[in-house]
């Protein structure tokens, strides 16, 4: 049979290794190898060639290898405890900037134990075991999990359609992760773990520099809210899907559904009497990654500000572009709309400090065709008991306000940070959650494919990383968006969208992830979401309009 690498037909015998054929390639590449995609699907490194394809190889540069690299990362960790402290109940819980925040549920995390975990999983690594996947077929599954009495990789069993159920084997240590894992232990060799809090960090790599460890960077105010909505949801008792599958499979989800809601309420309420405290604030921002619930959550806090005796009022940053001539281009040339450049800072902060000042303005209207601000006969005065709400990328940073007076201002970020996890040692990550959410989004009122969300998906992290996330821990609050039963909601919508990309499509390895990950979901029906819900904002019915 034939296959394509790098444009190159090969001649390979059925059967051969991915590892065996490309043997030479991998020694030459500048960083480590850590899996392949065969027809656009990730496999494994020791995946056998059985019909004609092409192959690519994936280092730990990208974004899958980087995801394989933290999978084998947190595989040996587990086995490292498992052989040092047998009885120890390890979660997977929160992805802190390039870290994972780790704890033991029955067990006080010491210094003493953190070394001696570190100490076996530097062993484990030197001896470059072998990672290897078993198959069992259910019927032995069944008889294995009655026999092991564990929950790993339980949840294989919930999905009819899966024949095989597979487990990962490192000597006598087994565990299950959702995902192709690393050949050996002695892939994964740059990281850091570390007693923190009354967990522990484990440190890994970025994909932009994979050959090195990234300082340390506090995220107090993202962990704070991370734990914050994680111990109200361990009170309810659910905090992985197998629990939450439970509650739906007993019909009992609804109770959870108005739970969950009730907490986002009680939450904007809190953030709406803050408000009221501070007198001097004149201007509430908000800024979010893509598919954070910024307009709902906007519009329920205008409501809960409204019971507060303050109405809020909005002006849109887009209307105060600079003229297109004026406007950076990006590395590629093109023009760049989301720099803090293509606003025209001066012209914004004077109209905010004649607003507060209790002056009239005249707001322009940017016209996006002739590249240039119109002024429309459009006017705006701010009365005492207005605040403003302004919502947009580059809310959290200074320089967008930087004429306005720190205690004029109260900033809240805003994002789906996700704290349900698949079981203990997988997680969702929060950037999964919004990518679910953005695709049914722009299926169910812009008319794009799954495929065409996937496409545009890098280039949106890209300009949240930039503009966004750095700037996160300048809020005075954050607000977690995400609702423990969304997912379950969202699957009916979106997993139809990712099985109509296939395999003659780059974007394909993608969304079958995304699809295996939301099969292991029960349905919930979108009857039962209520209709002030930020979750409506993604599927429609909304009280509040799109």
């Amino acid at each position: 049979m034939q296959v394509i690498y790098k444009n190159n037909i090969i001649d390979v015998k059925k059967g051969t290794r991915v590892i065996d054929l490309l043997k030479e390639e991998i020694k030459k590449t500048n960083q480590t190898v850590i899996a392949c995609r065969f027809n656009n699907e990730v496999k494994a490194l020791n995946y056998p060639i059985n019909s004609n394809g092409e192959i690519e190889l994936i280092d730990v540069a990208s974004k899958d290898g980087m995801r394989i690299y933290t999978r084998g990362l947190i595989f040996i960790i587990g086995m490292a405890f498992s052989k040092t402290y047998k009885e120890a109940l390890l979660t997977v819980n929160y992805q802190l900037s390039n870290a994972m925040f780790c704890e033991v549920d029955n067990m006080e995390v010491t210094e003493e134990m953190i070394a001696k975990v570190n100490k076996k999983v530097n062993e484990i690594v030197k001896k470059d075991l072998p990672i290897i996947r078993k198959s069992m077929t259910r019927d032995e599954a069944i008889e294995f999990y009655k026999k092991e009495k564990t929950l790993k990789g339980k949840l294989q069993l919930d999905v009819e359609n899966d024949k095989n159920i597979l487990l990962y084997y490192c000597e006598d240590y087994y565990n299950y992760f959702y995902g192709v894992m690393p050949l050996s232990t002695g892939c994964i060799n740059i990281f850091e773990i570390k007693k923190y809090k009354d967990g522990f960090l484990v440190r890994y790599p970025s994909r932009e520099n994979p050959k090195v460890l990234p300082q340390h960077e506090e995220n107090k105010k993202l962990l704070t809210t991370l734990r914050e909505y994680d111990n109200l949801h361990k009170v309810l008792d659910i905090n992985t899907v197998y629990k939450l599958n439970k509650v739906i499979k007993e019909n009992k989800i609804n109770e959870y559904i108005l739970l969950d809601e009730a907490l986002h309420e009680k939450k904007i309420a809190k953030i709406a009497d803050e408000v009221l405290k501070r007198d001097k604030v004149k201007m509430i921002l908000i800024a979010g990654p893509s598919s954070s619930g910024k307009t709902t959550f906007a519009k329920r806090l205008g409501l809960q500000l409204r019971l507060n005796g303050l109405k809020a009022v909005t002006i849109s940053v887009d209307n105060y572009f600079v003229e297109r001539e004026e406007n950076p281009r990006d590395e590629n040339g093109k023009l760049d709309f989301e720099c803090l450049e293509a606003i025209d800072i001066k012209l914004f902060n004077e109209h905010l400090k004649k607003l507060f000042a209790g002056e009239e303005i005249k707001v322009p209207t940017f016209n996006f065709k002739t590249g240039h601000k119109e002024y429309k006969g459009n006017t705006m005065k701010l009365e005492k008991d207005e605040v403003l709400v302004i919502e947009g990328i580059h809310c959290l940073n200074d320089e967008l306000t930087k004429e306005i007076p720190k205690e004029q201002k109260y900033k809240i970020y805003i994002s789906a940070l996700t704290v349900l996890n698949i079981d203990y040692y997988n997680r969702i990550s929060t950037t999964d959650t919004r990518l679910v959410r953005r695709i049914v989004r722009d299926n169910q009122f812009r008319g794009y494919s799954a495929l065409h969300t996937l496409q545009m998906w890098d280039s949106v992290n890209r300009g949240e990383y930039k503009n966004i996330f750095k700037y996160q821990e300048e809020a005075d609050v954050m607000f977690n968006s995400s609702l423990i039963y969304e997912l379950a909601v969202l699957k009916d919508y979106a997993i139809p969208l990712l099985k109509q990309i296939d395999n003659t499509i780059p974007e394909f390895s993608e969304a079958k992830r995304l699809y295996k990950m939301l099969r292991y979901f029960e349905t919930i029906p979108a009857k039962l979401v209520p209709n002030n819900s930020l979750l409506r904002e993604f599927i429609g019915g909304s009280v509040f309009g799109e």
